[in-house]
């Protein structure tokens, strides 16, 4: 299986790779959203907004994972770069000891605080059980949500995202039967979302295991390879625990909003909810571009090819400013409808989440130049570069933004929706700065 992207036409291999990355997102994420949407169809708000606070935790816990699995993806990818197959099996059997670990011990810390998990999330009273009955099934899963991102970060460092989007695209079928089945007939609102999901996610990774086995990677994995060493442990944390870190903290930012938003009725807090999916969902663009500027210039790096992951970093950028520029033009007269999908007879819903939506649209923009940046740093090792400029957008513009923004406008959600885009700026440009410096010194 050769997936080398090192070399032929940039723009044909960032669309082989980005192009199977995102429809794989899209079906990931499409869980969710088909969590809320039929959700949604048969309830009203106090379950859509018990799967929404529920899956929101989720979606955290998987960007955190999937960011610390991007360890294994960049050291994979340099070695790939640099032709050394067997440095490649031991990053894979090493990556596989560090996250089943990790599996177990978050699954029991999540499952033993649960509870509080629902009650800081200021959850209305309304959907508490409901959003913990879905928590606890999710926590559950956890170590399929870990076992799949982690496999797919292995497949991604070595060139390949068309098999991920197969084992998910499958599972993606499946959910959103057991979705109408459990939901519907069966009557069980957010706990049947719940279910629907986590079967589905291990479906994915017992297609996933079966396709490892078959595959001819031109990877041989020994006893030896599933035996700590050090040297290669260490990198895969070194890059990956401060995208983990700085993904970490944009989801906690999210929460925090999410209690603002929730502090504020219910239907404040039903209508940010959807907001939040809606985003989650168009950001799957930016994402995919973060990862494919991640994995080719990281196999550029490691092949001594840095002009081609600079030219990378360029076509990434122009094309997640392209992208933004037409979310932003779409939200701003479809916003109502978009909400509406989410929703039934709920029309102030509708209008707050119709105002919160045009204004974070423009944060599709924005933070898809940032994220862009944030592959290209780490491929280069450099993911301390991400944490700082996310972390300070965090801390200086989105919290006390949205904080301000609830106080001073209460009768619309248009100004806290800026906060984001605010953010990413600010995101922007650290981003230059850094990036001539890394360029200056590095380079």
């Amino acid at each position: 299986m050769d997936n080398t992207l090192t070399s032929g036409n940039l723009f044909k291999t960032m669309a082989r790779f980005s192009v199977p990355y995102l429809i794989s997102s899209f079906l990931q994420t499409f869980y969710g959203l088909a969590d809320l949407f039929i959700t949604g169809h048969f309830n009203g708000a106090a379950q859509v907004t018990a799967v929404s606070v529920g899956s929101q935790i989720t979606h955290m816990l998987t960007v955190i994972i999937v960011g610390l699995a991007m360890g294994t993806t960049v050291s994979i990818s340099h070695a790939i770069g640099a032709s050394d197959k067997k440095r490649v099996a031991h990053t894979i059997g090493n990556s596989v000891i560090v996250f089943a670990i990790m599996a177990i011990v978050t699954m029991i810390l999540l499952l033993f605080n649960t509870s509080n998990i629902v009650y800081l999330l200021n959850t209305p009273t309304e959907s508490f059980n409901s959003a913990k009955s879905y928590l606890i099934v999710c926590f559950i899963g956890v170590p399929f949500i870990v076992a799949y991102n982690v496999i797919s970060s292995i497949f991604r460092g070595l060139g390949d995202t068309k098999s991920p989007m197969i084992f998910v695209g499958i599972a993606g079928v499946i959910n959103v039967g057991l979705d109408y089945v459990l939901i519907g007939p069966f009557s069980m609102g957010a706990t049947g979302a719940a279910i629907a999901t986590v079967l589905s996610q291990a479906v994915s990774v017992i297609l996933a295991l079966i396709a490892i086995r078959r595959l001819n990677m031109g990877i041989t994995l020994s006893k030896e390879c599933f035996q700590i060493k050090d040297a290669i442990t260490k990198k895969i944390l070194y890059i990956g625990v401060p995208i983990a870190c700085q993904d970490g903290l944009i989801q906690v930012s999210f929460l925090i909003i999410t209690m603002i938003a929730n502090s504020r009725g219910l239907e404040i807090a039903t209508a940010v909810g959807i907001v939040e999916k809606v985003i989650s969902f168009l950001f799957l663009v930016p994402s995919a571009m973060l990862s494919t500027v991640s994995a080719i210039t990281a196999q550029c790096v490691g092949a001594g090819l840095h002009e081609r992951g600079q030219k990378t970093l360029k076509y990434g950028v122009s094309f997640c400013i392209g992208f933004g520029a037409v979310v932003i033009l779409i939200c701003q007269f479809m916003a109502p409808a978009i909400v509406s999908l989410f929703v039934q007879d709920e029309p102030q819903v509708v209008i707050y989440g119709a105002q919160y939506l045009r204004s974070y649209s423009a944060d599709c923009l924005v933070a898809g130049i940032h994220f862009c940046f944030s592959g290209y740093f780490s491929a280069y090792g450099k993911s301390m570069y991400s944490f700082i400029h996310n972390v300070t957008s965090i801390i200086v513009v989105r919290i006390p933004g949205t904080y301000l923004a609830s106080i001073l406008f209460p009768a619309t959600l248009f100004p806290m929706g800026m906060a984001a885009p605010g953010g990413s700026l600010l995101s922007v440009i650290i981003c230059l700065i850094l990036y001539f410096r890394l360029k200056k010194r590095d380079l």
